[in-house]
């Protein structure tokens, strides 16, 4: 399965509804990421020793996976929103966050809409990999377009992973492994401890390739919502 920084979110859907349909079992999902090989492909190798913006952000090295099955367990997978591409004709491979927010804009309200939810419905509304920049963007563009604020029970996995304040990182982790390494350890253990009962996480994605980035085109983006619930 491969939507760019949203696999996970695109994996996790699809794996709960083979479950939940009755065609599996138990389905394994998972992702990956790696720094040097995502900025070989899609920016500059790191010989080359460009200066990165404070707009850019850092790739996570990692891989994290979840397990779905019909067996009740600590948490489940109470709803899915899949999302739509969305291009607002940001050109900037170092700017992630601005390329991702309006899909996440798009996908967080149609979720609440669909299922006639507000945004404190859930504890944690946790999107992917925008980063500092992205998630302001996306905190005004949500309230300009939709009309909803998202208020303290708002993060961004990409500014979860990394010490900001510490480590040199511009504006935080990207790439599909960053929601699911936050997810997957500590969202999931605080769940599990009972200090987080909801969770919506949106998995962001910059539909990106090598070929657009020379030719100038635009970045699409797309985001898919799973809601999280604690049993």
């Amino acid at each position: 399965v491969y939507g760019a920084c949203s696999s996970i979110g695109a994996a996790l859907s699809i794996g709960a509804m083979t479950v939940n349909g009755g065609f599996a079992d138990l389905v394994l999902t998972g992702c990956s990421s790696h720094f040097a090989s995502a900025e070989k492909e899609f920016r500059f190798p790191l010989g080359y020793g460009s200066q990165r913006p404070y707009s850019a952000t850092w790739t996570v090295t990692g891989a994290g996976a979840f397990l779905l099955n019909t067996q009740k367990g600590d948490v489940q997978i109470r709803g899915i929103t899949t999302g739509k591409i969305k291009d607002y004709g940001v050109q900037d491979p170092f700017n992630m966050g601005a390329a991702m927010a309006p899909s996440a804009s798009y996908t967080i309200s149609k979720h609440l809409e669909d299922l006639n939810r507000s945004p404190d419905y859930y504890d944690l509304i946790l999107t992917g990999d925008l980063g500092m920049y992205g998630k302001k963007i996306l905190k005004e563009l949500i309230k300009k377009e939709h009309n909803i604020d998202l208020k303290d029970n708002y993060e961004d996995c990409g500014c979860l992973l990394y010490d900001l304040k510490k480590q040199d990182v511009k504006a935080g982790a990207s790439g599909p492994t960053s929601s699911a390494l936050v997810t997957f350890s500590y969202i999931i253990d605080e769940m599990k401890k009972g200090n987080i009962k909801r969770v919506l996480l949106v998995a962001t994605g910059a539909l990106m390739s090598p070929t657009m980035m020379n030719q100038k085109l635009t970045i699409p983006s797309i985001s898919h919502a799973v809601s999280l619930e604690a049993i």
